[in-house]
């Protein structure tokens, strides 16, 4: 028996999946919990990319309550796979990796910079003014060091959350 605690309670129009496939809906359509009859956009990337045939396979050999993920997951890549035929979310991966690298190089060269410009502010000040070094520094590289914090091993950044785009 199936547990539909979870789940919104059916209406009693059909599925998404049964509109677009022209068919009758049943109460035990292993597509309705997952393809509600408001989003028929979902179903019909789902079933372009990797069709309904395949799409019940995968939901009937995933446990119950990994279904939704799976779900999610198959609309994702299929929106993926629409934007890029050849790789996918792998391009987007990929992508977001450039990205990545590019901005770790970007703040490499920061940081050297500022290193360089609080080198020479310091050598250039006498024993007596070192106490105001700090303010200094920060007037002769143009405010720089309030950009930059010294946060270099405990990166936070979750690119994992980051939007998909192209």
């Amino acid at each position: 028996m199936r547990n539909h605690h979870h789940q919104e309670p059916r209406s009693s129009s059909s599925c998404a999946a049964c509109k677009f496939l022209k068919r009758r809906c049943t109460s035990n359509c292993i597509f309705a919990p997952h393809f509600r009859s408001d989003e028929p956009k979902k179903f019909a990337k789902v079933h372009k990319v990797f069709g309904a045939s395949n799409v019940s396979k995968i939901l009937t050999e995933v446990p119950e309550e990994q279904r939704e993920d799976t779900v999610n997951s198959l609309a994702y890549e299929a929106e993926a796979r629409l934007r890029d035929p050849v790789y996918g979310c792998i391009g987007a991966i990929a992508l977001l990796q450039r990205r990545m690298v590019e901005l770790q190089v970007d703040l490499a060269l920061a940081r050297a910079r500022l290193a360089r410009c609080t080198a020479s502010v310091t050598s250039s000040l006498p024993n007596s003014a070192s106490a105001s070094i700090a303010g200094m520094e920060n007037l002769a590289c143009g405010g720089l060091i309030d950009g930059f914090g010294s946060n270099d091993n405990n990166q936070s950044d979750d690119f994992g959350q980051f939007p998909y785009m192209f």
